[in-house]
């Protein structure tokens, strides 16, 4: 049982959870993601870890309200419990100084992006941030992202923040005035696609961070495969990071809507 310390709303769907767990905090690296669940009957959540603090013996989680499970997991307060949070699972994210790093967040996704830009930072490199969705009330850790970027550039679908456009109109501007070394990309498996074709026609390192289908954590029930240079990779043990120009994102996003009509 893990303790709920604090909740924030960043909008009517999503929020932020502050969460007792000492074990995890101390040994999480910036990548990492841990699997909960609300409930003894609940399903088994994926989360990434946004942030994490030694000293509290806390970690910090995002969660969209989507469905059942997370809905139960949003609606959680303050003195509440998760019934499991298991982790870190995955593996760390590869960090270095490239030279000027592109970080490429959608939605909730700027959470994980979260400590990964940050880590970059403090690797040396100059960090570019651009963070979108579709209208200003859903950009979420703004302040937090700003202070450990070089510079950020915000995209809104409906133009109510930042300027409007998707998060590749605001990558391409970049691209076009500068040489970047290496793009980070996290959010909708659809927004990572086309951030790869792009990169890819820049001839630019792209990484991306998948959020498959998981049951169990470790490999064994096959649920969050998916398709890497031709060959299948487990995204809970061998990722959630892979080399964005070799996913098949097609494949990916046939698979998050198998339970879809399951679900109505």
């Amino acid at each position: 049982m893990n303790k709920i310390i604090s909740k924030e709303h960043f909008s009517d769907k999503v929020v932020k959870l502050v969460v007792e767990a000492p074990l995890i905090a101390k040994s999480r690296r910036a990548g990492h993601f841990v699997i909960v669940r609300c409930g003894e009957h609940g399903e088994r959540i994926p989360l990434t870890i946004a942030q994490a603090d030694t000293k509290n013996g806390t970690i910090t989680l995002v969660v969209q309200s989507v469905g059942v499970s997370t809905q139960k997991i949003c609606a959680l307060e303050p003195g509440d419990y998760l019934t499991d949070v298991v982790g870190p699972l995955g593996q760390a994210t590869q960090i270095k100084n490239y030279g000027t790093v592109v970080c490429c967040g959608g939605g909730v996704g700027v959470a994980p992006l979260l400590p990964i830009l940050t880590e970059y930072k403090k690797a040396g490199n100059r960090v570019i941030s651009i963070l979108a969705a579709r209208s200003k009330d859903l950009i979420i850790l703004e302040k937090e992202v700003r202070e450990y970027s070089d510079e950020v550039i915000i995209m809104t679908d409906d133009g109510s923040y930042g300027q409007k456009g998707v998060v590749t109109v605001g990558l391409e501007q970049v691209l076009q005035r500068e040489k970047v070394d290496y793009v980070m990309t996290i959010g909708p498996a659809v927004m990572m696609k086309f951030v790869a074709l792009l990169t890819k026609k820049y001839n630019v390192p792209t990484e991306c961070s998948l959020n498959a289908i998981m049951v169990d954590g470790t490999g064994m029930c096959g649920a969050c495969r998916v398709s890497v240079a031709g060959k299948t990779r487990f995204v809970c043990v061998e990722g959630p990071e892979f080399d964005a120009h070799e996913v098949d994102f097609d494949e990916l996003m046939m698979r998050l809507k198998s339970f879809n009509n399951a679900n109505k």
